[in-house]
């Protein structure tokens, strides 16, 4: 099942080019606001009951054309987004090949460097666009394949993690370039893309076995497979619970391929998973 947030904040089940409605039931199994809320999205962590409901609502709900909506990011509410940094080899070397990218620091993976965390307030859709705050600082793109936790937990066995995936999404890890913290230069405002949509786990059989390929302007500049990870999505899911407890609404993203380059605005970045659909979405000032 595609599932979408859309503007003005509505829920809809994506069929075929239409979008189907269905923000009454969404939003109204939501439990009561109470102080302090409860962690985690609230609608995420509501939606795996919710999902026969969903297709029930769907056949009967007002639809819109796909085209004539605009989307948001389908999480709402990520409490942690973690990044995975240098989890593909390939990238691992372009980046000791690039010093505006390395910043001196050459021949690290993710087993060295661990992972890092993006704010919450870096989240957009692909109707909202990616500003660049700093132009006369590189920024650049790097398309990823992004698990979204449904079921939360601590210390989650390699085995068990994918229990705990409610769906997947894509993401875009735009990143400033300079020597600051990782966490600081990728947590700039709309530095974290999510969309277009978000598809429920049983879309894509083998998470570590997705091709994806990223393209500026209709040039191809990233394309390879999840095969390619370091750790792969079990793993990240594991090793980041061993650190975080995890909550309905994390976003796990998984690390980029080779291929990551600079964007200015004007251009148009459009990041492929074929079980999931195109992410497209401009670069402004």
């Amino acid at each position: 099942m595609r599932l979408c947030r859309f503007e003005p904040n509505r829920f809809g089940v994506i069929e075929g080019e239409t979008v189907a409605d269905v923000t009454e039931l969404v939003l109204g199994s939501l439990p009561p606001l109470v102080y302090p809320v409860t962690a985690g999205d609230p609608v995420i962590a509501a939606l795996p009951s919710l999902l026969p409901k969903l297709r029930e609502a769907a056949a009967k709900a007002p639809r819109k054309p796909l085209a004539e909506v605009r989307l948001l990011s389908p999480v709402g509410m990520p409490g942690k987004i973690i990044g995975a940094p240098a989890n593909y080899m390939k990238h691992v070397a372009e980046v000791a090949a690039d010093k505006q990218i390395n910043q001196g620091v050459v021949g690290k993976t993710i087993d060295d460097l661990g992972l890092f965390l993006k704010a919450g307030t870096s989240v957009v859709g692909p109707a909202e666009g990616i500003a660049i705050h700093f132009p006369d600082r590189r920024t650049d793109h790097e398309g990823e394949l992004v698990a979204i936790i449904g079921k939360g937990g601590k210390n989650i066995a390699y085995e068990n993690a994918l229990d705990h995936v409610f769906g997947y999404t894509l993401g875009l890890d735009m990143t400033l370039r300079g020597a600051e913290d990782r966490s600081l230069r990728k947590s700039v405002d709309s530095y974290a893309v999510m969309g277009p949509w978000m598809v429920t786990a049983d879309e894509i059989a083998d998470p570590n076995d997705v091709r994806l390929w990223l393209d500026v302007n209709g040039e191809k500049r990233q394309d390879s497979s999840t095969s390619y990870m370091i750790f792969n999505t079990q793993k990240l899911i594991a090793y980041a619970s061993r650190f975080y407890t995890l909550q309905p609404g994390d976003l796990i993203m998984t690390g980029t391929p080779e291929g990551v380059a600079p964007v200015v605005p004007g251009d148009t970045i459009a990041l492929t998973v074929p079980e999931i659909g195109t992410l497209s979405i401009a670069v402004r000032a």
